[in-house]
């Protein structure tokens, strides 16, 4: 048990040392991979709240391992509109911005880390005319809500944030100005939820009288979809989230797996219909919210940036 642990610590310094040093790891990667021909790879987008820093060193690194040309697609003004542009308008942006990468027109790969994952789906399901979204990985993403406020460390105007969500997460004004309260979901308040939340539930076509069959057929031509869980996720109330998976409507008392819930079994979204043919992949990794190892993204992500 010592050793295992060992070695989990051994690889998540790896990972925390290809974002402090990343171009020393490139070079070598670059030279590993260099076989790969980069001009027929199918091109990959990676959507994160911003694309300094690790996030855009975590891009070029997928990029070498793959042999794919990755770009990665920031929305707004970065960290602080990750916060505060309502994820609709995250959504249309991505959507046109995606339209015009001539480069994406043939089709392209998504990888999406935490919050991203949620524009990335509203690429998916709501951009129309756009070029075809092929492999799909999904790193903590909470993709059926989280019953939590989520934390913000953008300073104090993210205190403020918080506070007014953890008010009334329902409120129209927080609905329209803090983007996490479009994806909280708390379970015994459904009937809110589903009158008053502006974005979680239009995505995953919860409301019987709206559901859209062109939402769930988009999703549905998605050639595979990998949805990685973190063990140890204390950002993702649940973690399950990551799966799909959710508390029951009435409360915190019982957490239901993806195949339990009413979204896979009435199949709202294609989920159901995608598993069912053996193209979703149910990836549990261990570490913290977003801390992958390096060999996990070798073996768990790469493989789908080069179909």
């Amino acid at each position: 048990r010592e050793r295992e642990k060992k070695d989990y610590i051994d690889l998540s310094n790896l990972m925390a040392s290809i974002i402090r040093r990343p171009v020393l790891l490139l070079t070598v990667a670059a030279v590993l991979f260099s076989t790969v021909p980069v001009s027929n790879s199918i091109p990959f987008i990676l959507f994160h709240d911003k694309c300094s820093g690790g996030v855009g060193n975590f891009t070029q690194l997928l990029s070498n391992l793959s042999g794919s040309p990755g770009s990665c697609l920031e929305i707004g003004n970065g960290e602080i509109d990750t916060w505060f542009m309502p994820l609709m308008h995250q959504a249309n942006e991505a959507c046109e911005k995606v339209k015009m990468m001539k480069e994406l027109s043939q089709g392209y790969n998504i990888v999406a880390q935490s919050q991203g994952n949620l524009v990335a789906r509203g690429l998916i399901e709501f951009c129309d005319d756009a070029p075809p979204v092929i492999n799909y990985v999904s790193l903590g993403g909470p993709h059926a809500g989280i019953a939590a406020i989520p934390k913000c460390s953008s300073g104090p105007i993210c205190a403020i944030a918080e506070d007014l969500m953890k008010l009334e997460i329902y409120n129209d004004f927080v609905q329209d100005h803090i983007a996490p309260s479009g994806y909280v979901k708390i379970p015994g308040e459904m009937t809110k939820y589903l009158d008053h939340s502006k974005y979680l539930p239009k995505l995953n076509n919860e409301r019987p009288d709206q559901r859209n069959s062109t939402f769930k057929n988009r999703f549905m031509s998605l050639h595979n979809l990998v949805l990685v869980m973190f063990q140890n996720d204390t950002t993702l109330v649940p973690k399950e989230t990551s799966w799909f998976g959710y508390y029951t409507d009435d409360g915190f008392d019982s957490l239901l797996s993806t195949q339990q819930t009413k979204l896979y079994i009435e199949d709202w979204i294609g989920l159901k219909a995608l598993d069912d043919v053996g193209k979703v992949k149910y990836v549990s990794v261990s570490g913290d919210h977003l801390m992958i190892a390096y060999n996990d993204v070798v073996k768990y992500v790469v493989p789908y940036l080069m179909a």
